[in-house]
């Protein structure tokens, strides 16, 4: 049975978002076209019946399959997860991912999800154009020892204003944001010679412990990993 055929032609119509239904096992019925075209495939038919483990590179899509039976297992959705995602057609990018478990008489039947790509705000909105001197201040600074507080100093804003307006704006909190670009910064450092400990501090982490723990919730595997994957995928 298609447990999500209701909602099929309306995620097919939308190229920022990818969408997916997959059975008790984590194994895809439906994807839209955005997800098949990421994977460089033509038709849901040749996604069908496989899982994320089998479609994603390794060990990224493992931890999406786990992730899948998580919410399969458990009945408890996975809600706004800040993960970026790398796609076998070397497609990479940060988005926010929901999964939800799909009940039919009371019973898990499946689990349907949504990955909301998190994009650039627009120029012409007036909280950009208040804000933009500080997002491109933090920008240049976010490897630093820089925090939310003195991203609002620099705003001329109270956290809590801050708060508001970059969630608003950027559809995430400032601290989450500081992290992104600190993760995007280490994402970048990995292409070259450099140890894992020596990217992390160039990136912004007090830490290695912080950082390893960091880039594995927020990426899927571990830094390591994600070197050799990308190797791989060169």
């Amino acid at each position: 049975m298609d447990l999500c055929a209701a909602h099929h032609a309306l995620f097919d119509r939308l190229p920022d978002v990818t969408y997916f239904c997959k059975d008790t096992q984590g194994r895809y019925t439906h994807a839209n076209q955005t997800l098949l075209r990421r994977l460089g495939l033509n038709e849901v038919g040749e996604l069908q019946g496989k899982t994320a483990a089998q479609v994603f590179p390794a060990p990224l899509g493992q931890h999406y399959w786990q992730q899948d039976l998580q919410v399969i297992r458990s009945g408890a959705s996975l809600h706004d997860l800040l993960e970026r995602h790398l796609f076998a057609g070397g497609q990479s990018g940060w988005c926010l991912t929901v999964k939800h478990p799909v009940r039919q008489d009371g019973a898990v039947r499946g689990v349907v999800g949504i990955s909301r790509d998190l994009k650039g705000p627009s120029t012409h909105d007036p909280v950009y154009q208040r804000l933009s001197a500080s997002l491109a201040w933090a920008r240049e600074h976010c490897t630093d020892p820089v925090g939310v507080a003195d991203l609002a100093r620099h705003a001329g804003l109270s956290v809590a204003q801050l708060e508001r307006h970059v969630l608003a704006l950027l559809q995430l909190t400032p601290s989450r944001w500081l992290l992104s670009l600190r993760l995007e910064s280490a994402v970048a450092r990995l292409d070259s010679p450099a140890t894992i400990a020596q990217v992390a501090a160039d990136s912004g982490f007090a830490d290695h412990s912080a950082f390893a723990r960091a880039f594995r919730r927020h990426l899927g595997v571990s830094p390591r990993d994600y070197r050799q994957m990308r190797l791989t995928m060169a």
